[in-house]
């Protein structure tokens, strides 16, 4: 399978080879074009798994500014080819300055976890006006009220340790009551927590291929805006890891990527026979699933919302680029602070 959606080319069909032919990209299967795209039209190209990247369509996608990343089957972030002039180089040392100050670090620290809470906040209070069960009902407002706490003690934090600390007890009260925002199968989908490298249930699989498909479409909105991907400000550095992007994933975890895994499961277009169960007791999602997800996670970014610092309806899909050029104009000296995005539930 192949598709280009919202100028993202995403291969994940086993054996798939992506080449160059002229100024397209092509996407053969099995010896048989399944795909051709013109390079203009597409910011980055994402290959899951046994895909193969030539070196011709590599550099095609240099000379036009698309990055090619790679991930595993599960969706792992595994490497990340950009263009060797991609970057704002004076954007770039203001965002390395602040993230060596401390009190800046905390500030863009502080506004990311307060945009995650308030985002997973919102999830659960959605929630739980749609639950039929009343200790369903109980325990989303229950945990809800706890994220309260948690903004409230946020706004005194000025130390990116402690905001840190912060974001760990919200996530733990958050997925301790995710499972009552599952309303189909429960037995298989209630996830017993966060686990993940590798995932132990379905859900957490669900969850851990989606936050790869938004990790890749952060650090794509980071390049875009001229942001060095690797250097965060919640995220600590450490090589090969996109911190920057990180950040950026936090806010949007609620909206794009737990909201997509419920109604998938919900729904029921995914179902406890669409996992496989490795040696160690990880669990990986199937082909079939891998797809549906996929297919579903760009209906979503489809999916019109209003931006609620810039006022305008836009696609789902591109609120981490708008973001990333919020958090652009803050390194920059012309925001106060950063301004998540938290749109109204």
């Amino acid at each position: 399978m192949a598709e280009v959606q919202l100028n993202t080319l995403y291969v994940v069909t086993r054996g798939a080879t992506v080449r160059r032919d002229g100024l397209t990209l092509q996407v053969v299967v099995e010896r048989a074009v399944r795909l051709t795209v013109p390079v203009h039209q597409v910011e980055s190209v994402a290959a899951f798994g046994g895909v193969h990247v030539t070196p011709g369509a590599m550099a095609l996608c240099a000379e036009h500014g698309a990055a090619v990343t790679y991930l595993t089957e599960s969706g792992r972030l595994v490497a990340r080819v950009d263009a060797p002039g991609s970057g704002n180089v004076l954007l770039r040392r203001a965002q390395y300055r602040l993230a060596d100050d401390p009190a800046a670090r905390a500030g863009v620290a502080r506004c990311a976890v307060a945009g995650k809470v308030q985002n997973g906040r919102n999830l659960l209070l959605r929630a739980g006006r749609e639950a039929a069960d009343p200790a369903d009902r109980a325990a989303l407002a229950a945990a809800a009220a706890r994220l309260a706490g948690t903004l409230a003690a946020l706004e005194a934090d000025t130390d990116a340790d402690t905001v840190r600390g912060r974001e760990g007890d919200a996530a733990r009260e958050y997925f301790g009551a995710f499972g009552a925002m599952v309303r189909v199968d429960r037995a298989a989908f209630a996830p017993a927590g966060r686990t993940r490298r590798p995932p132990l249930d379905r859900m957490n699989a669900l969850l851990s291929f989606l936050y790869s498909l938004l990790t890749h479409d952060c650090a794509a909105a980071c390049a875009a805006a001229g942001l060095d991907p690797s250097v965060g400000f919640l995220h600590v550095d450490r090589p090969g890891r996109p911190g920057l992007a990180l950040d950026l994933v936090e806010e949007f975890r609620p909206l794009l990527a737990d909201r997509t895994a419920l109604a998938l499961v919900n729904r029921q277009q995914v179902r406890a026979d669409g996992f496989e169960v490795r040696d160690g007791g990880a669990v990986w999602l199937s082909d079939g699933t891998r797809r549906t997800v996929l297919a579903e996670y760009q209906r979503r970014k489809r999916e019109e919302v209003t931006h609620p610092y810039l006022g305008a309806r836009v696609p789902a899909g591109r609120l981490p680029f708008l973001q990333a050029r919020v958090l652009a104009r803050h390194l920059r000296g012309d925001l106060p602070c950063y301004v998540p995005c938290v749109p109204k539930n």
